[in-house]
Parts: structure tokens; sequence; C-alpha cells
């Protein structure tokens, strides 16, 4: 049975901070609550029609990767168990439960680390009209969805809500945020895509490339928002990968892909999933947690 979807939280005993494309964030003082709904975007745009149990899979991916990358970076995750959050949460720890993390507040690096492997979305565009991406030089005669002779860093702007990211040089990074952190925020960006590419790998999934947000406490930087989900992440089944073509994904693009075929100029109010889309798009969302966990996510 598909469980009812949670489209957007109203929690009355708690204080709003704000609300994300996809995550609602209660404000507990030097602390957050993060709560993953099962809203969905696409070009920037949020669609009207959730996908269940997709919040799950994008909380619970990314408390599985920060637990496993605490030794390469630091992350705001303190606990994902409402039984430990303030007394506040628990008249709705029944919905907290699985999609949920109460995470340490930091002030975020206004910039989106993306990282790819292989050559595919912008970058492929940006490649073939530039011969390079975000004026990294690449050589000639790559075809699309190939891999990169090692990975690069593409970082980009990060947009307000409803508005488009913008890729950027390396050299506009560090002029918002100083050579330091612009260089601690790539190298950070490469060590954990590297980690996550090759447990991927061993288990048949490519991640051709990702995103990460970073953000600064008094004391460190710390990763922080989600971590190689099927949201920030192209993941590809290496049995189905090859080049020339966008390989099938485990991840939002199979939504793009769907309204890329509709007459739709990507600007709010964005068009309803069929019943079709909306049930392929949460078992792709459940398939990769699935792989990449070697467990299948609770969704009761």
């Amino acid at each position: 049975m598909i469980p009812r979807a949670v489209k957007e939280t109203e929690l009355p005993t708690l204080s709003l901070k704000g609300r994300g494309k996809v995550r609602d964030v209660y404000d507990f003082g030097d602390k957050l609550l993060i709560i993953s709904t099962d809203r969905i975007s696409a070009f920037d745009v949020i669609l009207p029609d959730p996908i269940p149990d997709k919040g799950k899979v994008l909380n619970s991916l990314s408390v599985f990767w920060m637990e496993k990358t605490r030794s390469i970076c630091s992350n705001h995750l303190i606990s994902a168990n409402p039984s430990s959050y303030p007394v506040e949460c628990k008249p709705h720890a029944e919905m907290l439960a699985g999609r949920s993390m109460l995470v340490t507040k930091a002030k975020t690096f206004p910039v989106e680390c993306v990282v790819r492997g292989y050559i595919i979305g912008s970058g492929w565009k940006d490649y073939q009209a530039t011969g390079g991406i975000c004026g990294i030089s690449l050589p000639a005669g790559l075809k699309q969805a190939e891999k990169l002779p090692e990975p690069i860093f593409t970082p980009s702007t990060k947009a307000e809500l409803g508005e488009h990211d913008e890729n950027i040089s390396f050299a506009k990074v560090i002029d918002l945020v100083g050579q330091e952190d612009a260089q601690w925020l790539r190298d950070k960006t490469i060590e954990l895509y590297l980690f996550g590419s090759r447990w991927a790998e061993e288990r048949g999934i490519i991640i051709a490339d990702t995103k990460f947000e970073f953000g600064a406490t008094d004391d460190e930087r710390i990763l922080v928002d989600e971590c190689m989900t099927p949201d920030s992440s192209r993941f590809w089944p290496v049995e189905q990968y090859s080049t020339g073509i966008s390989p099938p994904s485990l991840d939002k693009q199979f939504v793009r892909d769907y309204l890329e075929t509709l007459d739709w100029n990507k600007q709010p109010p964005a068009p309803s999933l069929p019943d079709e889309i909306t049930s392929k798009t949460r078992q792709k969302y459940l398939d990769i947690y699935r792989i990449l966990t070697g467990s299948e996510l609770p969704t009761s």
C-alpha cells in the first residue's frame, strides 16, 4: 500500500524558519529541525504532485552517507531519532520518523558545490559550446555521458526559490568566499564524491555527478543539507550505461525527461504528473535507496 504523501508540514508547537523547494525548516536556537517533505521540483519549479516516500528516501539516504563520511568531513547531523528531539517535537514524532533530522545551525556558503565525474546535462551543453565546463578545458571529442579523465569541480550560484542556479568559475568562488575556503570547498567536494562513487560502483551504480552544500559554525566548516541523494545526483545503473545518450537513471532526471516532452515553458505553474509517472518515480527512489544501503526503506 502506498502511504499518503506529506506535501507540507504545519506544526503549531514549533517555530517555522522557512520552506525550501523540498524541506521545511524549524528553528531551535542553535539547532534546526529539517523535515524532508514529498514535494518535488524540476527546473527550479515546485510541481503540484508530491511523490510518496520521497522525503524519507532523501532524509534516510543523507543520514546514511553522513554517518559514513564523518572521517572525510564533519557534518550538521545531530540525530535522526525523534525520541531525542526537543520535547516540543513529541506530538509530531510519528510524522517526523524517517523524514527529519535535528542538525547544528551553520552559516551556509553561497555556493552550490557541484562535482562531475561524467559529462552530461548542462555540463554537456557547456562542453559542446565552449570545449569545457565552468571554464575548465576538457579533451576534444568527448561523447555525451563519457567518463571524464578525473572528477571536476563545477560550482554554481545558490539561487533563491524560483530562480535558476548559474554555473560559475573557481575564480568567482574565491571572490565569494576567499582563497582558503574556496580550496577547502573544492577539495572536500571531490573527496566526498570519490568516496561515494566508489561505494556506489561496487553496488552497480554510477554517480555521474552530485552537489553538496557546506556551512561554517564558530568552530569548523561542515557538510549541510543533503548528501548524494536522487534529488542532488545522477545515478546510472552500470548495466544500462552507454555513451552517446543520456543513460536511464534512478533519480529525479526521470521526471525532468517527462516534463521535457510537454509544451511547458518551465515557469510556474508546473503541470501535474500522471499517476504512472508519480508511481515510477517513487519506485526509482526506493530502488536507489535499497541498492546503495542494502536495506529496504521503512515505509510504514
